[in-house]
């Protein structure tokens, strides 16, 4: 199989990583493909796995800063 672009976006991977899902689901694919589908999959599923863990920290850290900026103005 030939190698693909790296992905640059959540939005990115995850369109692809549906159509890799479609692909394998249909079942028209030979064992090898079927397996480089597969391994390209699971790589973007943990690329769209840490884009998440990394939105939720992000998030998480926002909302540390605009409580602590709210207890210092209550004070």
């Amino acid at each position: 199989m030939t190698e693909l672009p790296p992905i640059q976006s959540f939005e990115e991977a995850y369109e692809r990583l549906s159509q890799i899902v479609d692909q394998l689901e249909r079942g028209a694919l030979s064992l090898e493909e079927s397996l480089a589908l597969y391994e390209r999959g699971r790589a973007l599923l943990a690329f769209c796995q840490q884009k998440i863990e990394n939105a939720e920290l992000r998030i998480q850290q926002i909302d540390s800063s605009a409580q602590a900026n709210e207890e210092v103005e209550d004070s």
